[in-house]
């Protein structure tokens, strides 16, 4: 988990150098940056009204390019980044989906049910044509659907009754507005009672209606009363600007945020004395202005603060969030960090999708299970400091230069989700391609090159094995299984239910186990030995040297096939467990050496305790074969710490046994290590 946190993080991190990059690319190109400034003058007539759209301002009355530049002016400076999103968003010939509700239920779920949105219904009385055409509605969904507003149609033949019932005899248009300031409050029906049904006309009654609920300023005795008031709201942003009424997607935005942010305009058109502005702080105009328990911020003035409805909701909701929003920002960093599953598994690609989904469903159920104490802890009314100190911090670390280039970087990646794709699916090539080349320096080939065929074998054994069998962490003896060595008896456990009860143990722990050669002391100082002796004994340890590298995978080639023979190897015979055969089939010159150095353990030479592993019980003498050790015998422990013969504990495992010949502890259960060895019976007393 931490390791995808880490990729994560690391992914973030290219975002944000990206982004820089793109902008460096554009100011060498053009010598323009996104926070740069344009002049409404430079601008053509269409694209001033493409702006004033976005904004949410109606220019039917000013045919002048003048009038409609001067409107733009007064709204609020216009950046380069604005410009392009306008632009943009205005080529853009994506239809809007509108909702068709099927009877009174759908649409009281989805509109008088909502309590922080608008919708724009229109009615279709029975055997009535609508109030506005298909053409002119479509533009009508277009437009109002930059600013949040949602839009369906209500057709009375599904349910007359609730038509009836409502007086909707004719065809109207109906617009749904939150009733109080408050959050999750009543909501109510507004009906259309304009003659004219243009798209322009309607819009304007919408923002009306929208604006309405916005707290307006006059003079400036109001101004400075209102200034100073401390109420139920932390968060208050002011609009000061020479205007009739605020821009659309203010009023959107305060029915957005109703009852976690009040929204204020002041209206500075017909004033006289400004002077209390200035002392407020407030010297150009139109401003915006953040007004916090920590102090005041200005809106426009950081990367990607633009005046348009997407710039200040992040701007807002990263200041003063609900509990839906970071419920969804921690859904899309868990998902994100899941899907990293499918880059960091290697092997199979159904292996990939298998544990992707897996791990998918485990981290939606873990962030699912834990949000429910969290929300239960928030309704806590013992919580509420705890609830304005976490504000106060995300208000604190958000309005900084690095927020708004966070926040600026959203909003771009956003609106190109094509490159956050791309960039996403680069990453995680990358840490596959790393991934893959770290395990094939480990040696795990087999796991990295496994084809589809060899994992759903693979995982079809390990079904049937946990199917058939228990689990053998559960057993506190195993008992030998037959059922892998022949398929046939699959019928024969049918009729004898006690058969299933066998635990089916894999034999790969064995590799793993500690594995070494037998030492002692001094039997390379024998002031006996003649010189040839002595090359004859160098020769013979350094051919050893070389072949101890692969007498583990021989060892591993062994095991499997005892594993898979038909029939029981027996356990060990004076011959398997001599010590000239224990010596791992050492060669003529090595037992020639031997004839000059033969020793027993026991009566000459006292073996070499530092060469072992820290938890091995001190040993001479094999209890499986009742051999000692001697010099150069390769050697093998048990998690319990008894040390046997390499031979004679492979032939035993591998036989069913899974268990210590001595104490019967599971062979592959880890055992807590002694705290201090002390030498057994048998032991050569120093």
């Amino acid at each position: 988990m931490w390791l995808k946190l880490f990729f994560l993080l690391l992914y973030f991190l290219v975002l944000f150098v990206l982004a820089r990059f793109f902008e460096a690319v554009v100011w060498y190109e053009t010598g323009i940056f996104a926070t740069q400034l344009v002049d409404p003058v430079a601008l053509s007539f269409k694209k001033l009204k493409t702006i004033l759209e976005c904004r949410g301002l109606g220019y039917s009355g000013l045919p002048e390019k003048k009038d409609v530049r001067e409107l733009v002016e007064k709204s609020g400076d216009l950046m380069e980044g604005e410009l392009y999103s306008a632009l943009k968003e205005e080529e853009a010939s994506e239809s809007v989906s509108s909702t068709n509700f099927s009877g009174e239920m759908h649409f009281y779920e989805l509109v008088e049910d909502t309590k922080d949105g608008i919708w724009l219904v229109q009615v279709i009385a029975n055997d009535r044509s609508p109030l506005v055409g298909k053409i002119h509605w479509e533009k009508m969904v277009k437009k109002v659907s930059r600013f949040g507003i949602r839009t369906g149609t209500f057709n009375c033949s599904s349910d007359p009754r609730y038509c009836r019932r409502r007086g909707w005899v004719r065809s109207t248009l109906i617009m749904s507005v939150p009733q109080t300031s408050t959050s999750k409050g009543k909501v109510m029906l507004k009906e259309y009672s304009g003659r004219k049904v243009e798209v322009e006309h309607i819009f304007k009654w919408i923002t009306a209606h929208a604006a309405s609920r916005i707290k307006t300023i006059y003079n400036a005795e109001h101004l400075k009363e209102e200034w100073n008031k401390s109420d139920q709201y932390w968060v208050k942003i002011y609009l000061f600007a020479n205007l009739d009424q605020p821009p659309a997607f203010f009023s959107a935005l305060s029915i957005k945020f109703t009852g976690r942010v009040e929204f204020i305009f002041v209206n500075v058109e017909n004033w006289d004395n400004k002077s209390y502005m200035t002392d407020i702080g407030v010297y150009n105009m139109p401003s915006y202005i953040l007004r916090t328990p920590e102090g005041i911020y200005r809106y426009g003035n950081h990367t990607g603060e633009f005046i348009s409805l997407q710039a200040m909701d992040s701007f807002l909701r990263s200041l003063q969030p609900e509990v839906n929003d970071l419920f969804v920002l921690s859904l899309v960093l868990v998902n994100l960090m899941a899907w990293m599953d499918l880059f960091i598994t290697q092997g199979a690609t159904i292996k990939r999708f298998v544990v992707l989904i897996s791990t998918l469903g485990t981290y939606n159920s873990l962030l699912i299970i834990s949000w429910l104490p969290v929300l239960g802890f928030l309704q806590l009314p013992y919580l509420d400091s705890f609830y304005e100190y976490s504000l106060k911090l995300l208000r604190y670390s958000n309005t900084t230069t690095l927020a708004s280039w966070v926040r600026a970087d959203w909003m771009f990646y956003s609106s190109h989700p094509a490159l956050f794709l791309s960039t996403y699916l680069g990453h995680g090539l990358l840490i596959d391609y790393f991934e893959k080349k770290r395990r094939r320096n480990n040696n795990n080939n087999d796991e990295v090159n496994a084809n589809n065929l060899e994992w759903l074998s693979s995982l079809w054994d390990w079904y049937t094995s946990y199917l058939f069998h228990p689990i053998a962490s559960f057993q506190n003896f195993p008992v030998e299984s037959d059922w892998d060595e022949d398929p046939d008896l699959f019928l024969e456990r049918l009729a004898f239910p006690d058969l299933w009860l066998h635990p089916l143990i894999p034999t790969d722990y064995i590799k793993n186990l500690p594995m070494w050669r037998f030492k002692c002391l001094g039997v390379q100082s024998e002031e006996e030995m003649s010189e040839g002796s002595q090359d004859i004994e160098n020769d013979s340890d350094s051919e050893n040297t070389d072949t101890f590298s692969s007498e583990k995978e021989a060892f591993e080639d062994k095991q499997s096939i005892l594993h898979n023979s038909p029939g029981k190897a027996s356990l060990c015979d004076d011959e398997a467990c001599s010590c000239a055969n224990k010596y791992c089939q050492t060669s003529p010159y090595e037992r020639k050496g031997r004839s000059y150095g033969s020793y027993n353990t026991n009566e000459d030479m006292e073996p070499d305790w530092l060469t072992w592993p820290a938890d091995m019980l001190h040993c001479t003498e094999c209890v499986v074969c009742l051999e000692n050790f001697e010099n150069g015998c390769l050697l093998m422990g048990l998690p319990c710490g008894h040390v046997f013969h390499q031979n004679c504990i492979v032939m035993w495992l591998a036989g069913g046994r899974h268990c210590c010949p001595v104490c019967r502890w599971p062979s592959y259960k880890k055992k807590q290590p002694y705290a201090q060895h002390q030498p057994l019976s048998n032991d050569v007393p120093s």
